[in-house]
Formats: C-alpha cells, structure tokens, sequence
C-alpha cells in the first residue's frame, strides 16, 4: 500500500461536533479534519489514535473487534452519553503495534476491554462519519517523557506502509484553568514556537521538541502535557519527513490559538 502520513491533530474541546454553539466556534477545526480522507493517497486499512485521553504505566494497544465508548467528560448535556460511534476495531493490526512496540524495547500490554475516549471518536466522526474505516488506540506512557515517545513513534513507524494512518490527537494549548482573554499571549507565543520548531530541519527539529519546555509559555501552555505527548508520537512516526500546519484558528473561547501539523 501506498506510504501513509501521520498527523498530530488538534481535537477540540469535549464532545463539540453534538453541541450546536461549541460546533459553530470549531468550524475551522471541523473544516481541516473533514479535509483529511480526501488528502490521504488512499482509504487506510485502519486508523491507529494516540490521544490525550488515555494513558497507563507502559504502552497499552487496544484490542477490541468492538470497541465501546468512553464518554471522559463532565458536564456536558445528557445526549452526548448517548453518542455511538461503531467503528470496528482491529485487533490483527494491533497484535502487530504491540509487537513493534515490544522490539523496540518498550513495555506493551494488549487491552481487551478498552473503548474509544473522546480524544478519538470526535475528531474521527468529524473524518469518516459513517464509521467504516476501523480504528483502534495506542495509550500514552504516563510518564509522558519525550524520548519514550518518540522511540514509541518511531516503533509505529512501519504501519505507515502497511495502510495504517496514525493520529496524535491532543491540542497544541491545553490549560483548562486559563481560556478567554488571559490564553491569548500564551497560546499565540507557543503556538509560533511549535510551528517554527516543526520547520526545522529533522535532526533540529527533534532536538527541539525533545527540549519543549524551554519553548515560550511552555508550562503556562501544557502545566501537564497529557495533550502535547502525542506530538512526539506522531513526530516520531515519521521524523524524517517535512511539516505542514493543516489548521490554525486564533481567538477560540476568547483568546486560544491552536493548530495541526501533517507529517509527510
């Protein structure tokens, strides 16, 4: 099959394409992840989603044919526990992650029981709302260091070529104490340092994203960085590549600037 890029994808904010004002403030983000299939070179065997939304001790794949649903949100009115979103999953590609994972070093376990989280279901809804291309998780390692997951991507690289798209999927401003007016100079600041350290050369730009923290408003940004982690992820998967920023709107809630990268 033809190579796949990866993308780290900004998600949104809860369950935001069933919510009629959160769907119309995130018209630009649901614009780009629209985009996406038609910029593919082909309809991938499956989607592999490494979100914000879910991590464990060691790197744990998804297994189930059928995924249930995780609603992690609160407060959010009561249809969207309701939400299905049927995708199959895929367990024969996720024995073959696991065993990536496993010869790179890391430690892996198999997850039976683990559903679709919100990190993956929305914006994948948002791509192939039929739900007929099938899907399944990749947690993070919640130590959330760098290197382990760029060595994580890099493990995930091979899938690629095997019809596999890979989706980090966070948000490149995560502060859920700091929206309006007050994220507005963090968030624009840290969102030129990414777009400009994703510019670099390969070499530079890992350098770069290994030594986040010292980028402007970093910590103000990402006080946990549960939402960034999957960058590395998806960098990793294919680090050799260029960039390409797929969506920036500025102003969300107020003051949030956010955006998406491809890597290809």
């Amino acid at each position: 099959m033809t190579r796949m890029p990866s993308y780290f994808i900004s998600h949104g904010g809860g369950p935001w394409p069933w919510i009629d004002d959160m769907r119309a403030a995130f018209a630009p983000l649901e614009a780009s992840l629209a985009a996406i299939p038609a910029a593919l070179p082909e309809q991938p065997r499956a989607i592999l989603m490494v979100s914000g939304h879910w991590e464990a001790r060691e790197a744990r794949v998804m297994h189930a044919e059928r995924p249930p649903m995780v609603y992690d949100y609160g407060g959010f009115p009561a249809h969207t526990y309701e939400i299905t979103y049927p995708a199959p999953g895929a367990p024969r590609l996720a024995e073959r992650a696991a065993a990536l994972i496993e010869a790179a070093g890391l430690a892996v376990t198999v997850d039976e029981t683990r559903g679709f989280d919100h990190g993956a279901f929305v914006p994948a809804f948002v791509m192939y709302p039929d739900a007929d291309v099938p899907m399944f998780q990749v947690s993070l390692m919640e130590s959330y260091d760098p290197e382990d997951h760029f060595r994580l991507g890099r493990a995930l690289a091979p899938l690629r070529d095997e019809g596999v798209l890979i989706l980090g999927s966070g948000l490149s401003y995560h502060n859920l104490r700091l929206f309006g007016p007050g994220a507005r100079g963090p968030s624009e600041a840290f969102d030129a340092w990414l777009d400009t350290a994703l510019a670099l050369d390969p070499a530079a730009r890992t350098a770069a994203l290994l030594d986040w923290e010292s980028a402007p408003e970093a910590r103000t940004c990402h006080a946990r960085e549960d939402h960034l982690v999957p960058l590395f992820v998806a960098l990793g998967a294919a680090e050799e590549t260029g960039a390409t920023r797929v969506y920036h709107q500025e102003m969300i809630f107020g003051g949030v600037t956010a955006s998406s990268w491809r890597f290809d």
